[in-house]
């Protein structure tokens, strides 16, 4: 697997979600520093950043409330940021349904008024990434930089980390099984 220089910022809770195997997709609309305010899935693989801004105790689920208190507990100190999961792309959608949208409920923690509120934001839709997480060998904290500042997905962390060793999250059948219901609940 080598290494990985990029990373994906994501609502610390989020990527506790992905890393205990809880969810295994990511809605994304953009940031506001996105390119022309836009989402594009510009890597197919990443360290996943967990990122405490804009992150709300409202913005999730009830049942995902002891993974926002853990996140809060495991936070590095102010400056830090400790990267130690990745992902990989299994699959991307673009929903332009709020209704659809609203069916994946099931699969990942954000609260419905998260969903409506993000599909509306700009133009209706949302992007959805089917995210197989591997943990790394190990940990690795780095000092957050002005470069990686601000509402953007991407952030280039200026240097490989290592992936060789990891192990996946979910098992093959346990990641297949997120993919058959992601089918079944957004079909083409």
């Amino acid at each position: 697997m080598n290494g990985l220089g990029v990373a994906f910022k994501e609502w610390a809770v989020i990527c506790r979600a992905l890393v205990e195997g809880a969810q295994a997709i990511i809605l994304r609309k953009g940031g506001i520093a996105e390119a022309g305010g836009e989402f594009r899935v510009e890597h197919r693989r990443f360290w996943l950043y967990p990122t405490f801004v804009h992150q709300q105790r409202a913005g999730i689920v009830a049942d995902a409330i002891p993974l926002l208190e853990r996140v809060a507990v495991e936070r590095p100190a102010a400056g830090l940021v400790r990267l130690g999961h990745f992902a990989e792309v299994g699959g991307v959608q673009q929903v332009a349904d709020l209704r659809a949208a609203l069916r994946l409920a099931p699969l990942h923690c954000w609260s419905e008024e998260t969903v409506r509120a993000r599909f509306a934001y700009r133009r209706p839709g949302l992007f959805v990434l089917a995210v197989r997480v591997y943990r790394a060998r190990e940990v690795v904290e780095l000092t957050e930089t002005p470069e990686f500042a601000g509402c953007k997905s991407w952030v280039e962390l200026g240097r490989t980390l290592p992936t060789d060793g990891a192990t996946p999250v979910l098992e093959d059948e346990g990641f297949e099984r997120v993919r058959r219901e992601l089918g079944r609940l957004l079909p083409h």
